[in-house]
């Protein structure tokens, strides 16, 4: 079937397999052009199939030839209907890796469940025995809780006071006035059991408990704080809250850790263009302003660019990981510079339908919209047709 981009507010409801691979592949390439990561060697990540768990899952097996296991929910293609972008995602990663000669296989199925992590356990004790290295990067709306049978669903919305600012629609570059009403206490709540960190706790706890964590395993979180001009709406808010949660739950699960010399972190992330980031208020115009500065000063990176850097000049240098004062790893620090922040700041001032197109780059945003669905990859020719139903070779 021919596939083409079917796009309804900050999704698409197409994924273009070839774009998909392509994708995977200039990935890899990226990883091995920087040369080889000493490395975990057993890697389970926990929301494996886009942004940063894909990145994170590519840089492990490819920057360290480590063994990978993925968890991810992502729908199957079926006659017709294409897959989401994830499906895809991991089947030509998953193809890649084992024409290289490395492990991976994968779990379809919601992570936060129970009968998810219990088949994961089985299949790490089955394969691998133990694990070096636990990347946790969930990104959903919703929670059932594993242990209540509680539905949580998240909010995007400040705290405390409602918030007004500027955003724009990135489907039609128009800049318009939005104001949102405070979150309510159990909206907090909610957001915090959807979002914060004790489903990453608990996966821990299962690992441990099982003795699938190797002596010295590392586990990572990925966060974000990002600038004054979103912080109503993102730090200082519902999701802040979140994030305030996880990195705490980073500490707890040090201290379980202790006696297999094992740690946990938060890495501190930049901000990009995912499907999450598509749908708060404010952050796409923030990102357009933050592209369009970055790109200028050469600093500018996509999330395989960050966590490569993460693995090779962070986590796995052979030296003490460095962090801030309050225990985080900081790879948004070519984001939080002070000049990029200072130039943002100023463009922001001056931001309209008018002129985003030649202060911003919307255009940037746009082509990193589609790309994650697998459209507007350089190389792929979509007038082609395109296998729906591929499907992906290690999973489970």
């Amino acid at each position: 079937m021919i596939i083409a981009p079917r796009i309804r507010g900050f999704i698409c409801l197409t994924a273009h397999p070839e774009g998909c691979e392509q994708n995977v592949v200039n990935q890899i390439n990226y990883v091995k052009s920087k040369g080889a990561i000493a490395g975990p060697k057993r890697v389970l990540v926990i929301g494996a199939s886009t942004g940063f768990g894909l990145a994170s899952r590519i840089t492990s097996a490819f920057g360290s030839d480590a063994s990978t296991i993925g968890v991810y929910f992502e729908k199957p293609p079926a006659p017709g209907k294409t897959a989401s972008p994830g499906w895809y995602n991991t089947a030509a990663f998953e193809a890649k890796a084992h024409e290289a000669g490395l492990y991976a296989k994968s779990i379809n199925g919601d992570a936060f469940s129970d009968e998810i992590k219990q088949k994961t356990l089985e299949l790490i004790k089955a394969d691998l025995g133990q694990i070096d290295l636990v990347i946790y990067s969930l990104a959903s709306p919703r929670r059932t809780h594993p242990k209540t049978g509680v539905v949580y669903n998240s909010v995007l919305k400040p705290i405390g006071q409602s918030f007004t600012n500027k955003t724009v629609d990135f489907h039609t570059g128009i800049v318009s006035d939005i104001s949102i009403q405070p979150a309510n206490e159990e909206e907090i709540e909610n957001t915090v059991e959807v979002m914060g960190g004790e489903d990453w706790g608990f996966w821990i706890e299962d690992l441990k408990a099982a003795g699938l964590l190797a002596e010295g395993a590392t586990t990572v979180a990925y966060s974000y704080i990002g600038p004054e001009v979103t912080e109503s709406v993102y730090r200082k808010g519902t999701i802040g809250r979140a994030k305030d949660n996880l990195e705490a739950t980073a500490f707890s699960i040090t201290e379980k850790l202790k006696d297999l010399n094992g740690k946990a972190y938060v890495s501190v992330n930049k901000a990009l263009v995912t499907q999450a980031s598509s749908a708060i208020p404010v952050i796409p115009l923030y990102i357009s302003l933050l592209y369009k500065v970055m790109k200028a000063k050469g600093t500018h990176e996509g999330c395989i660019e960050q966590i490569q850097r993460l693995f090779q000049d962070r986590l796995y240098t052979g030296t003490e990981i460095p962090t801030d004062a309050n225990g985080r790893i900081r790879v948004d620090d070519w984001e939080m510079d002070e000049a990029v922040q200072a130039e943002v700041s100023k463009l922001w001032a001056g931001i309209s339908t008018e002129s985003l197109p030649e202060l911003g780059d919307l255009a940037g945003y746009k082509h990193d919209f589609l790309n994650l669905f697998g459209f507007d990859v350089a190389g792929v020719d979509y007038e082609v047709e395109s296998d729906e139903m591929k499907q992906v070779p290690g999973l489970v």
